[in-house]
Order: C-alpha cells, then sequence, then structure tokens
C-alpha cells in the first residue's frame, strides 16, 4: 500500500525535524516547505497540510496569504500547530492576547467526541512554548479543548477539514496520540 504523503509548511518553527518524524512514525512521508515556497495547488500530491509554529507573527496576514489562500481552497485536512493553528484563526478573524510564557508540559481538557482525541484520555498532558493565545473560536470554528491559560487549546473548522492546537505535538506522548487521530483522517 501507498504511504500517504503530508506537506509541511515549516513556518521557522525549531522543531521542523521532530514534526516530521512523527508524521513519519504514524506511516505518512512528508516533504517540508518553507512558507513563501508553498505551492499554489496541491495537485493531488498531498494527503493532508500540517503548518508548523511560528517565530513570526501570526497576524500578518499579507505575509501570509498564499498560504492561507492554499488551505482555504485544499481539500485535503490540515492541521496547524501553535502558530500554524494562530494564522488560521487569524485569518478567519480571530483575536490573540498575550498571556503568560508557558514553557513545558501542561494539561489540557479535550472533547473526547472528537475523531482528533479517539486514543487520549480525557485530560492530556502536551508541550508549550508560547505566550500568544487565542480567546475565542473565530466564526466557522469551534474550540474542541482548553486549558487554563487558552480557552482554545484545540480547534476545528465547522466542517472538519481544518484542525488546530495551541500546543506543540510533536513532543510527549500525548502529542503523537492527537496526531495519530488525525493521521486517520487521511490514511
Amino acid at each position: 500500500m501507498a504511504r500517504s504523503r503530508v506537506l509541511v509548511v515549516n513556518n521557522k518553527t525549531l522543531s521542523l525535524k521532530q514534526l516530521r518524524a512523527r508524521f513519519e512514525t504514524l506511516g505518512s512521508d512528508t516533504e517540508a516547505v518553507d512558507t513563501a515556497s508553498i505551492p499554489s495547488t496541491l495537485d493531488g500530491r498531498y494527503q493532508a497540510i500540517v503548518l508548523s509554529g511560528t517565530k513570526v507573527r501570526a497576524y500578518d496576514t499579507d505575509y501570509y496569504r498564499p498560504l492561507i489562500d492554499l488551505v482555504m481552497s485544499a481539500d485535503v485536512p490540515v492541521f496547524g500547530i501553535c502558530g500554524g493553528m494562530q494564522i488560521l484563526a487569524v485569518a478567519n478573524g480571530g483575536e490573540l492576547a498575550e498571556g503568560p510564557q508557558r514553557v513545558g508540559g501542561h494539561e489540557a481538557q479535550v472533547d473526547k467526541q472528537e475523531a482528533l482525541f479517539t486514543y487520549v484520555k480525557p485530560t492530556v498532558t502536551v508541550f508549550h512554548r508560547h505566550t500568544l493565545y487565542l480567546r475565542q473560536a473565530p466564526a466557522g470554528f469551534r474550540s474542541i479543548g482548553h486549558s487554563e491559560h487558552a480557552p482554545v487549546e484545540f480547534l476545528r473548522s465547522e466542517d472538519g477539514r481544518i484542525f488546530g492546537s495551541q500546543a506543540h505535538l510533536e513532543f510527549r506522548p500525548d502529542g503523537l496520540e492527537i496526531l495519530r487521530g488525525f493521521a486517520q483522517l487521511f490514511q
């Protein structure tokens, strides 16, 4: 059986190697491109898109316009991680707020009715490395998980195609299991 292919958009994350390794562990080949080099269409080459975290501020919608256009027009599942989720949220009218700096493992509660969380318990421990938070899901999306500092720890589009995580899922065992739930959507 052919392995699925995941387009990983590198938004200047520090953990690209770890993120790609997660998907390869789950049975997908990955191809990484930076934000400035994304294709205008997928042309059937990829079964999913993953947006990495970012050191660039997520509210620079001009910089991210080609990425946003690709994601919104694609017909494959999409997962934005940390800054990747923030890019998607801001592009759809969401607002970010400064909060406490969090680095390391933190607990979050997830909606077990969501297929994304098939392989985890209702409380997960995920890795954080940030100070910006999405306070409310934008129109067309809903929160599917929350934590003490992040009312929108996890996000899903109403059509069930686009997901986001405030946490870096490339670290910690629960992160791998959440990505396993995402991979079942396209493998």
